[in-house]
């Protein structure tokens, strides 16, 4: 009775115990988030453009195609959503830790001995079949926080694989208005070309006439080489182009599909960021980084329990004998035990695991610090772009418009014999130029528009399926779904 009455005492101390984990728990680092992001006209708002879906800030249709093409079937998804697998399988594994493990074996044989050993006899069969336990009391934490690490770093794929969704959206966004800004200065090299052209002809018929200079007709056909020899030139980067964001959409190389024009895409004139705060849990490298530094917290416990002694239950039930019918009733065989092993001299390797565990947290903490203050960085400079790259627009229009209106007072003078064709030939040449400018300047607001998306976090609050736009097919829609649900 005092035997049993001390087991009594003793399993509700260890279960008590058993509620502990050394190490410290998991604190938010303080950060500093500022009350307005600098470059914002106005109070800061709750509202914010990373609230919004990517297909309602897109107005272009051939580009939501390709958006929902590359979300389907692109490379980057398909490694993410991997990784995702790989990291859920490894917090499994950590997890599996918590519960018994169960073994079997078994055996037969058959041999027979010397007959100066045992005279006289015969072969002799064996069956000899064994069932083994073994239980390790989680007394101090460790598989605690090695179970705690690995979820981390699940979660930590999981916002990895959010990104990817993100930059992906952000990266053929970008390379289509690059595409269309590439098809723009092409219209504006071959319209220049043929007006140099008409220009070079004219000159030299004149010329042969005696009517114009040879300076005239040189200048005519400098401007036109070189005019057109970026034709070629951007012909080949279209190519190139395409074939990037055939990459992207995990497609072959080809042609890639236009819709509007890069003057008809559509940009609003005013875009909210919302509150700095809560820029930290919309960003997913933010949240890609906190959880990393979540697991390099529970790392350091687990380099901290390892001091302490690892306390195993262990046991095996089974049976040996030569006749299976008596296998587990005269033959039977069984063992329990309870073990405890610990560490007494490691030549100061677990000092320096848990040092090296502690300096992981430190480098972790620095990493997640640094991004925090890179996301308000890039929100602040998109913003302020976004404002001076529409002054930019405007002014290089009104040149635009000016050296239009140059070439045509420099085209009527000529004609009424006030001007020389030289100077018809310094307004075109530098009107060339300027649209090709313009088209760069309205590329950039584009192309900005997209990065503050992105660093915004945007499409934060879209689940994995709704990443899928609504009239998507619904083999894309498939591609978002976990892989038990999908089937």
């Amino acid at each position: 009775m005092r035997e049993i009455g001390v087991r009594l005492l003793v399993l509700p101390l260890l279960l008590l115990l058993s509620g502990c984990a050394v190490g410290p728990n998991y604190k938010r680092p303080p950060i500093a988030a500022p009350e307005q992001v600098r470059g914002e006209t106005g109070p800061a708002q709750a509202a914010s453009l990373a609230d919004r879906a990517w297909w309602e800030i897109f107005g272009d249709e051939t580009l939501k195609g390709l958006l929902d093409e590359a979300l389907k079937k692109a490379y980057d998804v398909r490694l993410a959503a991997a990784r995702v697998e790989e990291a859920r399988a490894n917090a499994g594994i950590a997890r599996s830790e918590f519960f018994p493990q169960f073994d079997y074996q078994g055996q037969w044989s058959r041999s027979r001995q010397s007959e100066f050993v045992a005279p006289g006899a015969g072969p002799v069969s064996l069956h000899d079949v064994n069932l083994g336990l073994t239980w390790e009391i989680d007394l101090w934490g460790r598989i605690r926080r090695s179970s705690e690490s690995a979820l981390a770093q699940y979660l930590a794929s999981e916002e990895a694989r959010r990104g990817v969704l993100l930059s992906l959206v952000s990266e053929v966004a970008t390379d289509y208005f690059q595409l269309r800004q590439l098809d723009q200065r092409l219209e504006i090299a071959r319209r220049t070309t043929t007006a140099f052209q008409e220009t070079y002809d004219l000159f030299g018929r004149r010329l042969e006439a005696g009517m114009a200079s040879a300076l005239e007709t040189a200048s005519a056909e400098a401007s036109l080489a070189s005019v057109a020899g970026q034709v070629p030139q951007l012909e080949s980067q279209i190519v190139a182009l395409e074939n990037a964001i055939g990459l992207l959409l995990g497609r072959t190389p080809g042609p890639i599909g236009r819709g509007a024009s890069l003057t008809d895409q559509f940009l609003p004139p005013e875009v909210p960021a919302g509150l700095p705060s809560d820029l930290l849990r919309r960003r997913p490298d933010v949240k890609q980084a906190e959880q990393q530094l979540i697991a390099a917290n529970a790392n350091v416990g687990v380099a901290m329990a390892n001091f302490f002694p690892t306390i195993s239950l262990t046991g095996a039930f089974g049976g040996v004998s030569s006749d299976v019918s008596n296998l587990f009733q005269a033959g039977k065989t069984w063992s329990i035990a309870a073990g405890l092993t610990g560490p007494l001299f490691q030549g100061l390797r677990l000092k320096n695991q848990y040092d090296a565990r502690v300096a992981q947290w430190e480098q972790a903490k620095t990493q997640y610090e640094r991004a925090v203050t890179n996301a308000f960085g890039e929100v602040s400079s998109a913003i302020v772009a976004h404002q001076k790259l529409a002054q930019a627009e405007k002014e290089q229009a009104r040149a635009v418009a000016a050296y239009r209106q140059a070439v045509t007072l420099s085209n009527q003078r000529y004609v009424s014999g006030f001007a020389g064709y030289l100077d018809v030939l310094q307004a075109e040449q530098n009107l060339f130029p300027a649209e090709n400018a313009l088209a760069q300047i309205r590329f950039n607001r584009l192309a900005n528009f997209v990065q503050l998306y992105k660093a915004l976090g945007g499409g934060w609050n879209l689940s994995d399926p709704a990443w899928a736009r609504p009239d998507a097919t619904s083999a894309t829609k498939a591609a978002f779904l976990p892989s038990e649900q999908a089937d």
